[in-house]
């Protein structure tokens, strides 16, 4: 039997892509582990898929200063020391890399045990983790054709993005269903990511009035950012995060407005949502999302509105033009080449246990 360790978290596009893949390797057999944060996301969406996961220590890697860049080296050398120790345990045929803070020092440790890893990279631009571990992959898999310019060594494949089977399965009546919506009025849902967008979730409060009048909405404002002064509202659904019900949700959902992480909007892509898209400045990132928006703009899937220009009037127009424009979006989605990287990067995979 062969034998797999994923690792990627601090974020669910660092883990939601994983479980694509492992669904897939369940089914012909692998051996399956996990590898993440002890703080992060990943334990608690791994944990429902009953495979082994074993927490490491990590530490964030900043490019500006902050007092725990004195500690956080450390806490990869501990990190190191602990994948190196499970991974001389678990006999893994290789490793594959989603991404985050957490795979650098399984990825680190992996070249110490000579275990070939595969890494993916969904935005535009390699983050920082990424960057540092490129060097000790086999191979790079990428989202955007674009990506591959900044992968040396002939190492990059463009697979696309994988995206979890159960995200294409949902029933919009389930959905209406759990909302207490009807189909008289179109569906918005409005997503700042797992860890929500307080400025998105401020402005949408603030337009709720306006918007209420034209569409049905529903708001994942991220953990700890409930509002109960609205829970009452007529046609307003709040949630944290979503996981379970997430594709019933999308699958009754006209219109998307979201922040421009890769994860989201490929599974969006695929889905055929028209979008509007609020990417992270960069002042609040390092500006991949801004690229990620760029790219789908220009291919006549999205549309963007900027954080700088976000007020309660930009995203009321910015959402009006949306709708308007909705049929020609979902005709340039629909004639997408790339839709779907899971079995593309499941036959990767396979070949190069192969090869061991």
């Amino acid at each position: 039997m062969k034998k797999i360790v994923f690792t990627g978290g601090g974020s669910a596009g660092h883990v939601t892509p994983n479980i694509a893949i492992i669904t897939k390797l369940k089914l012909q057999g692998w051996d399956i582990q996990y590898i993440g944060s002890e703080q992060g996301i990943e334990k608690e969406i791994v944990g429902k898929e009953q495979i082994p996961f074993y927490p490491i220590a990590s530490g964030k890697l900043r490019r500006y200063f902050d007092l725990k860049n004195i500690k956080d080296p450390f806490n990869v050398i501990r990190g190191v020391a602990q994948a190196y120790r499970l991974l001389r345990r678990i006999k893994p045929d290789l490793v594959f890399s989603k991404g985050g803070f957490v795979s650098v020092p399984v990825i680190l440790a992996s070249k110490l045990n000579r275990i070939p890893v595969i890494i993916h990279e969904s935005d535009m631009t390699p983050g920082l983790a990424n960057k540092i571990s490129l060097p000790f992959a086999s191979h790079i898999c990428v989202t955007f054709p674009e990506t591959l310019r900044h992968i040396k060594g002939n190492k990059g494949i463009c697979t696309g993005l994988p995206i979890r089977e159960d995200m294409l399965l949902g029933s919009a009546f389930r959905g209406l269903q759990q909302c207490d919506f009807h189909k008289q009025k179109p569906v918005l849902l409005i997503m700042g990511g797992s860890l929500g967008a307080q400025k998105i979730n401020g402005v949408v409060r603030l337009a709720l009035d306006e918007l209420l009048q034209h569409y049905q909405i529903v708001h994942l404002c991220g953990k700890g950012h409930i509002d109960a002064a609205y829970s009452g509202r007529r046609g307003y659904k709040q949630f944290e995060y979503l996981d379970e019900t997430l594709p019933d949700i999308l699958a009754m959902t006209d219109l998307v407005v979201s922040r421009a992480g890769a994860t989201s909007i490929f599974e969006f892509l695929a889905l055929e949502k028209p979008m509007l898209l609020i990417p992270l400045t960069k002042q609040a990132s390092r500006g991949d999302q801004i690229l990620n928006a760029g790219s789908f703009e220009s291919l006549g899937y999205a549309e963007i509105l900027f954080e700088e220009n976000l007020t309660v009037e930009t995203l009321i127009q910015g959402i009006g033009q949306l709708y308007q424009n909705r049929e020609l979006l979902i005709s340039n989605i629909k004639a997408a080449k790339q839709r779907n990287g899971t079995d593309a990067i499941v036959e990767l995979i396979t070949q190069t246990a192969k090869r061991q």
